[in-house]
């Protein structure tokens, strides 16, 4: 499952908020490990870089999910960004 279907946020290609917000630039290839990809739409706004963000991802229901990138979040948790 990618993130746009768990948070149900309308930003995939023709999803309801894809024409105010834009396609979120975690569509299509980085659903399972947005919490990298600066400019998604968390609470209601869109983020930030990476730096700025990702504090607030890893209390995030999807980053906490068994659906969000293993490898990813064993990189994030060691302090290693790729």
């Amino acid at each position: 499952m990618n993130c746009w279907e768990f948070k149900k946020c309308g930003r995939e290609k023709g999803g309801v908020n894809a024409e105010q917000y834009g396609i979120c630039p975690a569509y299509p290839n980085y659903g399972a490990s947005c919490a990298r990809i600066a400019g998604t739409l968390c609470s209601g706004k869109v983020q930030g870089t990476f730096a700025r963000k990702l504090k607030d991802c890893t209390k995030c229901d999807f980053y906490n999910s068994e659906n969000y990138d293993p490898l990813y979040k064993k990189i994030f948790q060691k302090g290693v960004y790729i």
